[in-house]
């Protein structure tokens, strides 16, 4: 998705450009090519990555390849650090300069990774206005774009006709239930989640739910929804439920309160206001040795730019369904704290430095460019 704005931004400045390399169906209709794509690499944690072994080396191998044979000007990583630090030290090599979109979260965990960024990265383009203070402290040629995701969210319908379109009440509250993009979050995420929703259709009988279906998912892994969601309560709008896929966003802004999974769309939910109870699950394994390397309060992206516990967070063993169902019909049942959240993202939403993220992450890369051309004799 980044890639793609990134790309459009790219083009507009000049329709010759050529942009070429890993990503997905966004990325190339944005006019890249894809010399591979990312689906089927994309998983989180530690352990989870083993299997994916072999196509990360197929696909380092392509990559490295490509620009052997085509020399390109500048060499874009986005995100992703394990795979394209290894990337980028091979390209490196050639003589291309190197620019790192979206900084890796070395505030977060393994910080010594600043060293390698440092030694590989002409420029660090990064998306939080916390994260370049920390770069420059280590020597590191940083520059503050702003998040590409203020200019990507997409609404396609009110909120009344949204609700209307799938059966649902515009006058009953509404949650949302986003567990996540990668299939193993939501194979950890998706069954509490639904029982928790059983839970708050108890203490709130008038509530409705709509499940944000990430495209490309196995259909499998939605399964226990048919066999878990129960039938529909007293009342307008009790106990239902529609799944969307593919127009996060709409949902988000039709929603009273979100549960989603930690990652990007915590980010989202803020820039449509929407509270939210941030959870995550991670394998036990993968979580022993994240807690030992983790280094920040928070892993809700919204309280970590906050500064403060702004919406709640249930990791790991504290994601139960009894704790979502409890924070949930807090947030439902009590008019006053939504709006002390609302108030909090609405300050979230501000620091994420305004418009034209992708545009400015373009002009920095093509000074980048410039900066390295040989001046004409």
């Amino acid at each position: 998705m980044y890639a793609g704005a990134l790309t459009r931004e790219l083009r507009s400045r000049d329709p010759s450009i050529q942009v070429a390399g890993l990503g997905g169906p966004q990325f190339a209709a944005a006019g890249g090519r894809l010399i591979e794509d990312y689906r089927g690499l994309s998983v989180t944690g530690l352990t989870e990555v083993l299997p994916k072994l072999s196509k990360y080396l197929a696909a380092m191998r392509a990559l490295v390849a490509a620009a052997e044979k085509e020399r390109p000007d500048a060499l874009v990583v986005v995100d992703f650090p394990d795979f394209n630090f290894r990337l980028a030290k091979r390209i490196k090599r050639l003589g291309i300069p190197v620019i790192y979109y979206i900084g890796p979260q070395v505030w977060a965990w393994r910080a010594g990774r600043i060293d390698t960024i440092r030694a590989l990265a002409d420029r660090v383009l990064v998306i939080f206005p916390f994260e370049e203070r920390l770069y420059r402290e280590k020597g590191v040629p940083v520059e503050f774009v702003g998040h590409p995701l203020i200019d990507l969210v997409r609404v396609t319908k009110p909120r009344d006709q949204f609700l209307h379109d799938h059966n649902l009440s515009p006058g009953v509250p509404t949650v949302a239930i986003l567990p996540g993009s990668r299939a193993n979050e939501v194979s950890r995420i998706l069954p509490d989640l639904l029982v928790a929703a059983e839970k708050i259709r108890a203490a709130i009988p008038a509530v409705q739910f709509v499940i944000a279906r990430a495209p490309h998912l196995d259909d499998r892994l939605f399964r226990a929804l048919s066999r878990a969601w129960p039938p529909p309560g007293p009342g307008p709008g009790g106990g239902q439920a529609t799944v969307v896929e593919g127009d996060t966003d709409t949902v988000l802004a039709s929603a009273d309160l979100a549960l989603t999974a930690s990652g990007t769309a915590t980010v989202q939910a803020a820039l449509h206001g929407t509270p939210m109870v941030v959870v995550y699950r991670l394998s036990p394994v993968t979580y022993r040795l994240a807690k030992a390397l983790v280094s920040v309060p928070s892993i809700g992206m919204v309280n970590l730019i906050a500064g403060e516990r702004v919406v709640p967070e249930l990791v790991q063993n504290e994601l139960t369904p009894e704790a979502v169902a409890r924070e949930a019909t807090a947030v439902l049942t009590d008019r006053a704290r939504a709006d002390r959240i609302r108030e909090h993202l609405a300050g979230v939403r501000e620091r994420l430095g305004g418009p034209g993220g992708s545009r400015r992450a373009a002009d920095a890369i093509l000074r980048v460019i410039g900066s390295h051309k040989p001046c004409p004799s």
